[in-house]
């Protein structure tokens, strides 16, 4: 049966038998991407696992078109969120005598590169779902078009479509921003 199908008739039964089918199809994916983002295999295989606890809460609340997309972006907000618990947060103490000097100037370099980064991740959420998700699995995650479709289910040339438009879309919002900001003008959004 085809995942649509399987979607449809879990949400009308919430028999777990066919929300197994439906997950094992895609277990090794889930695993890929967890280990992708947790980098052990231990913590990715008790993702895999978390993530279709949820799938039994989350599917019938949600209208899925294209579940292998859908499952893929549940699973990297997943583990997204397992790398901010305080847990996996490790820190530092910095001792003074290995501070630099009080000079704020080698400091310019990484508060414009943090601002840019800010400025290109708020861009990124004010794409469409299809060009955000395609983009970031270009650009951040380094997956070739053919990846991409297989992943999403997108089709090739949908993909790059998506990938150019995205980019662009990118580029008018962080110089939209940057504009307003020489202006003066704060809490831009």
């Amino acid at each position: 049966m085809p995942d649509k199908e399987l979607v449809v008739l879990f949400k009308e039964s919430g028999n777990m038998d066919v929300l197994a089918v439906l997950f094992q199809r895609y277990m090794d994916l889930l695993y890929g991407v967890c280990l992708k983002y947790l980098k052990e295999p231990e913590p990715a295989k008790d993702a895999v696992m978390q993530i279709f606890e949820e799938l039994v809460h989350k599917l019938p609340r949600h209208e899925v078109d294209n579940f292998k997309s859908w499952l893929y972006t549940l699973a990297k907000n997943h583990c997204l969120m397992q790398l901010r618990t305080p847990r996996n947060i490790k820190t530092t103490e910095f001792k003074q005598e290995t501070m630099q000097s009080e000079e704020e100037a080698h400091l310019n370099g990484v508060f414009e590169r943090e601002e840019n980064l800010q400025k290109l991740e708020h861009c990124l959420q004010t794409l469409p779902e299809d060009q955000k998700v395609v983009v970031e699995l270009f650009y951040l995650q380094q997956k070739c078009y053919k990846e991409i479709a297989e992943i999403t289910g997108i089709e090739w040339n949908k993909v790059r479509s998506s990938i150019q438009n995205g980019r662009r879309n990118l580029k008018i919002c962080m110089e939209k921003k940057e504009s307003v900001q020489e202006l003066g003008v704060r809490n831009w959004k």
